[in-house]
């Protein structure tokens, strides 16, 4: 049965609200950017096979600032080659924040920048109607594998897309997470039947299995204190709550019994600690690397 409740991605104004918000309460960036000056520069030391051009794709890529981190590792492994960047993210607003940061860098003259205001199926329509015959170097999707219809399919389109090199990055809530838990056991309830929504890298690597496709996985530890989630009318806690379950409102439109269901299991040790009085979930990310299918 589809669900009454009506899905965050509805209201971009209250979604972006609840992102920042997300963001200033998490270590979701901390991790990531750990990871990609760490771990992400031997990924990328093979792609270019000392090719002077680079193509690469960024899908939803939001304000860009995790791109622009990736891309400074890249030009750092092949500082000769130049890189044109297809950047697809269908908000207007994160599109102009990441022309906006891009303008403030002047030394990014390396990269020619395509902007596509567009969702990843809309991207997908438009590369097979020009008929484009383009590889790509290094294709990535940070947390944007919730927004597509059919992941297996996008991430099938995407790394047909790879040259013989090629890399394809995913980073996704892991298996292992909190969300992973609230997913499994609110699932029907909570989730966008539009949209996959409720996916972690446990239903991404699945899919890769089923398909016989190898893959490269990272755990990357993340927290987010959810403390103000369980004070009754607090603005932070209802903000943060719309976000955890993709809700809009949630504290308002979701039934006692939904409710408290999931204030129970966001407290519940499988999805969060306690510490100093504060309640802090398990955001653990998980990032996923696919080759070029042969």
């Amino acid at each position: 049965m589809a669900s009454p409740l009506k899905s965050l991605v509805c209201d971009d104004g209250r979604y972006q609200e609840a992102f920042e918000l997300f963001l200033q309460r998490s270590s979701e960036h901390q991790c990531m950017q750990d990871f990609i000056h760490t771990q992400l520069p031997d990924i990328l030391a093979s792609v270019g096979d000392g090719k002077p051009h680079l193509n690469v794709i960024g899908v939803g890529s939001g304000a860009g600032l995790i791109d622009l981190e990736m891309l400074s590792e890249l030009h750092q492994k092949h500082p000769a080659a130049t890189v044109e960047n297809e950047v697809v993210e269908p908000s207007s607003q994160q599109l102009h924040n990441f022309k906006v940061l891009v303008g403030q860098k002047p030394e990014l003259g390396f990269i020619k920048f395509n902007w596509n205001q567009m969702t990843a199926a809309q991207f997908e329509e438009h590369w097979k109607l020009k008929k484009m015959m383009k590889k790509a170097d290094f294709i990535h999707m940070v947390q944007m594998l919730y927004y597509v219809k059919d992941p297996g399919a996008t991430i099938s389109f995407f790394q047909h897309l790879l040259s013989e090199r090629g890399k394809l990055l995913i980073i996704l809530v892991s298996g292992q997470s909190g969300w992973g838990k609230l997913w499994r056991t609110y699932r029907h309830q909570l989730c966008n039947t539009e949209i996959s929504q409720c996916v972690t890298t446990a239903d991404i690597k699945s899919y890769l299995e089923s398909k016989g496709v190898s893959y490269q996985s990272y755990e990357l530890p993340s927290q987010l204190d959810i403390t103000e989630c369980f004070t009754e009318g607090d603005q932070t806690g209802e903000l943060l709550l719309d976000f955890l379950t993709e809700v809009l409102d949630f504290s308002k439109t979701a039934s006692a019994e939904l409710k408290a269901g999931v204030l129970d299991l966001l407290r519940h040790p499988d999805c969060s600690v306690e510490s100093q009085g504060r309640v802090i979930f398990n955001n653990n990310l998980g990032v996923l690397v696919i080759d070029h299918q042969s």
